[in-house]
């Protein structure tokens, strides 16, 4: 199984970085192929001109195309997603996620920029034909604590529903089942089961 992880940020230090930081961190003792890509890794030249004669652009198609799964978190301005993450979508073919599952997940200042989810990104991501498209997860500043060293990380409900999200991303049978009744499993206890689906 590949997994590919699209941070929508030009900050590695960002909030929605941070929960791909410990999303990475879960998946990394998986036996998948594991890999990650963000705006900084392309030159800013290359993307806002669509250079796909790069090298950097021509291996994230090559990523996205061989992906079976792939997680995108972005920060929310202006009830929409960021202009950076735009610019790597744009850079997938028509078509490009037919046959993938794909986990949207975006941080915002408040609640007031929940619908940016529905309403701006899962339309694209639509429209790029996602095969299974999951329920998104949209986290507000509050859902982080502030370390001793001055940095952020998960508070433990956050890191519950990322896991809760991880489960339903590796459990077919489990996201088949309706949102309102399906028993979330934390991703520890289901690490044997996403080893032997990552491994088929």
């Amino acid at each position: 199984m590949s997994v590919l992880i699209i941070g929508g940020s030009t900050s590695t230090t960002s909030k929605s970085e941070i929960i791909l930081d410990y999303i990475e961190t879960r998946l990394n003792r998986l036996n998948i192929n594991l890999s990650r890509v963000n705006p900084s890794d392309f030159k800013p030249s290359d993307l806002v001109n669509y250079n796909f004669a790069s090298e950097d652009i021509q291996r994230y198609q090559q990523k996205v195309a061989s992906a079976d799964v792939i997680i995108i978190a972005t920060p929310v301005y202006q009830a929409a997603y960021s202009g950076a993450l735009k610019l790597l979508l744009d850079l997938i073919p028509q078509k490009g996620l037919e046959g993938k599952t794909v986990l949207p997940l975006a941080t915002g200042g408040s609640l007031g920029h929940l619908l940016a989810l529905d309403y701006a990104l899962k339309p694209v991501l639509s429209a790029l034909a996602a095969s299974r498209l999951l329920s998104s997860v949209f986290v507000t500043d509050d859902a982080f604590e502030r370390t001793d060293a001055g940095t952020y990380r998960l508070a433990d409900t956050l890191a519950q529903r990322v896991d809760t999200a991880l489960d339903e991303l590796f459990s077919p049978v489990q996201a088949l089942a309706r949102p309102e009744t399906t028993s979330a499993r934390p991703f520890t206890d289901s690490a044997a089961e996403f080893s032997a689906l990552a491994s088929a």
